[in-house]
């Protein structure tokens, strides 16, 4: 593989005993690009964020994430991935601020790259709540919130809309704002609204890869990822 990409990846391939769930894929994804991966349910698209996001390891292919091997460079590669899976995965008997403060430990962070996450998701107010007392939509904005508190260079969000209202929608542009972000969504319109390429997947092949946000009006680019069986 040559020169840096943020995302870079050669034949991907995963599956689930026999069944293949996803590809052979092929993506590559410029640094600060934004990606949103488009299908139904059952498609793929959880599947290769969580690959991305280095949860999975491909059983095939190749994968490189900020010019790294995905598999071989797991743990170097976590501190500067930021991801939000279909669970929050917040301790509910812990604060707000505990939540948050016990991930930002782990990346050697203190209370003022707390504060400033929380703030910017909106729940600066909230720090003293045990995450339990939160509705899911607030729930959704921690997660979010532990996401970017280490300052990630590349976003995976499953469905990061997920549970919010059209303020915390609002402030999903703000999140993605320098980073090269890849999410999944069944959101056409936020699809078009956050991001400048899309991979739309069905029975874990792609269909169509294009940008900016697949605007109906707008020349195809050139393919952004191939997918095919066989």
């Amino acid at each position: 593989m040559t020169a840096a990409a943020a995302v870079r990846a050669e034949g991907l391939v995963q599956r689930f005993g026999t069944h293949v769930a996803l590809g052979p894929l092929d993506l590559h994804l410029e640094c600060r690009a934004r990606l949103a991966v488009l299908g139904a349910n059952g498609a793929g698209k959880t599947t290769l964020l969580r690959m991305l996001a280095t949860a999975a390891h491909p059983a095939a292919g190749r994968l490189e994430l900020l010019g790294l091997d995905a598999t071989r460079h797991r743990r170097a590669l976590r501190a500067r991935l930021g991801y939000v899976g279909h669970r929050t995965a917040v301790y509910p008997e812990l604060t707000v601020l505990e939540n948050l403060g016990l991930f930002a430990t782990l990346h050697g962070l203190g209370r003022n790259e707390v504060d400033a996450a929380l703030a910017l998701v909106g729940l600066a107010a909230a720090g003293v709540w045990r995450a339990g007392r939160l509705s899911r939509g607030q729930q959704q904005r921690l997660a979010l919130a532990r996401a970017v508190v280490h300052r990630p260079e590349l976003l995976v969000l499953d469905e990061p809309d997920a549970s919010l209202d059209e303020a915390g929608r609002g402030l999903l542009d703000d999140l993605l704002a320098g980073r090269t972000a890849v999410l999944a969504t069944h959101d056409a319109g936020l699809a078009r609204e956050l991001c400048d390429r899309t991979l739309v997947l069905r029975d874990g092949r792609q269909v169509r890869g294009r940008g900016p946000a697949d605007g109906e009006d707008v020349p195809p680019p050139p393919v952004l990822a191939t997918v095919g069986r066989g």
